[in-house]
């Protein structure tokens, strides 16, 4: 780590909580942080390029999050920065979230959508508002409460509902999908409508800890399913003339959908 990095780092969290968790995110794999094979090198990355433009409120919810027993279900801080300048690319206003957890790339949204007096929201829907909550102190503090529509709820019928609304269907600009991978080609199908031509969906976990191309006999039995779905669900993106796409190999893989039509 840098020193200016070590000292902003210690600054914000606390010299021990800097150096463990710059530690960790280096050494992730499998289903958390990452799929590049050298620590070293994933380190590089998120000192260079990721830790010295993250926000405050990021590195604080960060902070929170690494505390919390399931952590590595947040995205990585790397895919958050594609993330952030995709969401900057399409000149996001209105935005879907699927899975929240405690908020990082919710937050990272909130922060990124302009001030600019229009209308601004993110729909975040997630069947469980207490790891939501976790978060929400600091969301509070960054000053963009405001901007988030909170549905504690199973996804599809919050998505139904929208499209029971005509001046949904293209109305919003990006959506980000972290949640439970049989039901993400669902998912897909009604963001479709929602999302305008030339807006993005991202789906998250798309290489499955690297275990989409390797059999199924050295995938461990409780993701197994998930493994399947997220097979399923490359095959279909691959297939579908609707979208552009492009699968990247951040965090635990994500495949980044442009609406064409």
């Amino acid at each position: 780590m840098s020193l200016f990095l070590g000292e902003v780092l210690e600054c914000v969290l606390g010299k021990e909580t800097a150096i463990t968790m710059a530690k960790d995110e280096a050494k992730a794999s499998d289903f958390s942080k990452g799929l590049l094979q050298s620590e070293e090198l994933y380190k590089y990355i998120l000192e260079t390029s990721v830790y010295p433009r993250e926000p405050e409120a990021l590195k604080e919810l960060r902070s929170v999050t690494h505390n919390y027993p399931m952590a590595n279900m947040a995205i990585a801080p790397d895919a958050g920065k594609l993330m952030e300048m995709l969401l900057n690319l399409v000149n996001a206003r209105k935005t879907i979230e699927v899975g929240v957890f405690t908020g990082y790339s919710l937050l990272l949204t909130a922060l990124t959508l302009p001030e600019d007096g229009k209308i601004l929201q993110v729909i975040a829907i997630d069947v469980n508002r207490s790891t939501y909550e976790i978060g929400l102190p600091v969301i509070k503090k960054a000053g963009v409460e405001h901007k988030i529509d909170f549905r504690e709820s199973e996804a599809l019928p919050v998505l139904d509902e929208l499209l029971n609304h005509e001046e949904n269907e293209g109305g919003f600009d990006f959506a980000f999908v972290d949640a439970d991978k049989v039901s993400y080609w669902n998912y897909h199908e009604r963001l479709m409508r929602l999302i305008k031509v030339g807006g993005i969906i991202v789906y998250d976990n798309t290489l499955w800890g690297g275990s989409v191309a390797e059999p199924d006999s050295s995938t461990p039995e409780g993701k197994r399913e998930g493994k399947k779905a997220i097979l399923e669900l490359n095959k279909k993106l691959s297939a579908d003339k609707r979208v552009q796409i492009s699968q990247v190999a951040l965090g635990d893989g994500i495949t980044i959908c442009r609406r064409l039509y």
